[in-house]
């Protein structure tokens, strides 16, 4: 489950997954006293429970944390301590695609950030076609799905409501971008074709979620699994 949290990556494993500490810039118990400001770079706490965190989510969301990188937790029931954290959320589900043509990669450029098209899936949709849909209208373009990526989890606040949108992630392949243009109803700016070294560049510039569905499939170039 990669979930995002104020665009800060929170990361559940198993206790009985493989950890390397040297990995993290500090390692904790989830007894042991500490505060926001304890929290920088790549942070793994062991041994935590519900309570660890409803504490972590509410820091999280009010403090700017701008100096943590990632929050690893470690927890003898991953599966119990996932549902708790989704408990304190509306799901909302999403989906969208990472789509491709002549090995260049499309991006979108909305409300001042580089992204991937996706959005909201309509009721009783199916996640596959809601994906497409959402592409195709974003950008214009018509789009074939070739297999999926990984899933992502982010967290927003809208109405005063806690949301947690689960957006389900396709990697595509363009059919037709003759007519391509950007949806300026959903604010989208730009629409572009760039090449994986212009996709590095511009990360910096893009959410977390989108950098870790980008990277996971630059990567899997290079072993050749996605």
């Amino acid at each position: 489950m990669n979930v995002f949290i104020n665009d800060i990556p929170l990361i559940l494993k198993k206790a009985t997954d493989k950890v390397y500490k040297h990995e993290y810039d500090l390692v904790l118990k989830a007894s042991e006293h500490f505060t926001s400001k304890d929290l920088i770079g790549d942070v793994l706490i062991k041994e935590a429970d519900p309570q660890l965190i409803d504490r972590l989510v509410r820091l999280m969301e009010v403090k700017k944390l701008k100096k943590l990188k990632s929050l690893t937790l470690v927890a003898d029931k991953k599966k119990k301590m996932i549902e708790h954290l989704k408990d304190q959320f509306k799901i909302v589900k999403a989906a969208g695609g990472l789509v491709l043509k002549d090995g260049k990669i499309l991006m979108i450029y909305r409300l001042g950030v580089w992204d991937l098209p996706k959005g909201k899936l309509e009721k009783k949709e199916k996640v596959r076609q809601g994906a497409i849909r959402e592409v195709e209208e974003e950008c214009n373009i018509k789009v074939d799905v070739v297999e999926k990526l990984p899933k992502t989890w982010h967290s927003y606040a809208f109405k005063g409501k806690k949301i947690l949108k689960r957006t389900s992630w396709y990697l595509m392949e363009c059919t037709d971008d003759s007519l391509m243009k950007p949806q300026a109803e959903e604010f989208i700016e730009e629409v572009r074709w760039m090449t994986p070294e212009e996709v590095q560049e511009v990360l910096p510039k893009a959410y977390m979620s989108i950098a870790f569905i980008m990277r996971h499939y630059l990567q899997s170039q290079k072993t050749g699994k996605v």
